[in-house]
């Protein structure tokens, strides 16, 4: 197909989300996903739409690049080919919008993808795949894939053919795919593009002179919105100790007038984390929390698996600033805080950078301009997104491009352009309009 005649099935897509399956596709993530009625909205309906249309747009700015020079008797263009092969899509259970850009990018570019859903999340994905089905997408296009990873990974990563994999899921598991496909690399046809965007361990940083009301509900939408399960989340926080009181006793108030609750219910902020095993792992930060002296719980810490995995919204004070739970990535509505000298901001800057492996967002909160361009250079690695008076999440197709470095991925920023070049292989052709007439140089006369 023609990529006109790709965008047009891929906007198609767009409109059937966006209209005729608008009100079922909340209710997948809702009780699929355990996101409230906004956060589905955003996710499953706003930033989905976003990703289909922009991409469309994107496309065409990548096709229509300047002309090449001409020169006398000779033509020259770039002809714009799919990858030779298939590219694998992994998605994670947390955005629906990624699961269904992961899929559907490649193939506007011309590629056939292996579309491998997380396993809490098949309901909402699999209505996609209908959607772009039901759109115009030819069969075996997009082919849907619920599997278990392991076995996935052994048979795809092991095929000839694959030409590219993107993936969002945590960093060990893209180790993971990017050794297997290490190991395989004498039997590829071709060598394979490796697109990932994993966790982080995303921080907000508040100077003396940052608006404590910003700090406090910014912190809060951040930390706790849709249980933390974002890897964009904030989870560590450092504060001032000349803000602190403050700081502490509003953060303390509003997260005590936070409902946990079923999604149906339109008064809850957040509901269950999304399995057994999350709940499980976010309870064992928690716990430590409670047996460690380096650690003082301040409001939540209830957990509860009785019926559903509910985790209550936890505030922690860190004394030890390299601590685990100032280090590790915990998935879930746990944010720990390091209270710090205020006459120290530029050297907490540098814990800031060397304390967690990861590279995702970060936020400063500052009205001090000078102060601002030290962090900006100081901070400039731990951060593919980066916020300046505003909370570590939400991103918006076509504004702030997302992705991170270090242990958060490979920063190749969905919801740009760039995004989509790593899906096509473009190739050179010159053609002669006139013969050659001899081989000798003049030089050698």
């Amino acid at each position: 197909m023609s990529y006109d005649s790709r965008s047009r099935i891929i906007l198609r897509a767009a409109g059937l989300v966006a209209t005729k399956y608008r009100y079922d596709t909340l209710a997948r993530v809702m009780l699929g996903q355990g996101k409230t009625s906004i956060q589905a909205d955003i996710d499953s309906i706003a930033e989905l739409v976003d990703f289909l249309k922009f991409n469309v747009q994107y496309g065409k700015d990548i096709l229509n690049t300047p002309s090449l020079h001409q020169p006398e008797n000779i033509e020259n263009k770039v002809v714009w080919r799919g990858l030779e092969g298939f590219v694998a899509a992994i998605s994670p259970f947390n955005f629906s919008a990624i699961g269904a850009n992961l899929a559907s990018g490649p193939a506007l570019m011309g590629n056939v993808v292996l579309w491998k859903p997380s396993d809490t999340a098949v309901l909402s994905n699999y209505q996609f795949f209908e959607i772009m089905q039901e759109a115009g997408v030819p069969d075996g296009v997009v082919q849907f894939i619920p599997a278990d990873g392991p076995t996935f990974g052994d048979v795809v990563f092991s095929n000839p053919d694959l030409a590219g994999t993107v993936f969002t899921g945590s960093s060990k598991t893209f180790k993971t795919i990017w050794r297997q496909i290490g190991e395989n690399i004498d039997s590829y046809k071709t060598f394979p593009k490796v697109v990932g965007e994993c966790g982080g361990k995303n921080y907000h940083f508040v100077h003396k002179t940052a608006d404590v009301d910003c700090v406090v509900n910014g912190t809060i939408r951040s930390a706790f919105e849709y249980g933390g399960q974002k890897c964009s989340a904030c989870s560590r926080v450092y504060v001032p100790d000349t803000l602190w009181p403050e700081v502490r006793e509003k953060l303390v108030s509003e997260i005590a007038k936070i409902k946990v609750g079923n999604t149906e219910d339109m008064s809850s902020f957040l509901s269950a984390v999304i399995d057994g095993t999350s709940f499980n792992k976010i309870k064992s930060y928690i716990d430590h929390a409670k047996s460690s002296g380096d650690y003082t719980v301040l409001a939540g810490g209830e957990c509860d698996d009785s019926v559903g995995y509910f985790v209550q919204p936890t505030l922690i004070q860190a004394d030890d600033p390299k601590g685990k739970l100032m280090s590790e990535e915990i998935f879930g509505p746990v944010c720990t805080v390091y209270v710090y000298p205020a006459e120290q901001a530029v050297e907490t800057l540098d814990l800031v950078a060397t304390t967690s492996p990861y590279g995702l967002t970060g936020a400063v909160f500052t009205h001090d301009r000078e102060f601002l361009e030290v962090a900006r250079q100081k901070l400039r690695h731990t951060a593919g997104n980066f916020y300046i008076n505003d909370k570590s999440t939400g991103s918006v197709v076509g504004q702030q491009p997302f992705g991170g470095a270090r242990g958060s991925g490979t920063n190749d920023k969905a919801g740009m352009g760039a995004y989509l070049t790593k899906w096509i292989s473009p190739q050179s052709v010159k053609e002669s309009m006139a013969p050659l007439p001899y081989w000798k140089y003049p030089y050698m006369g």
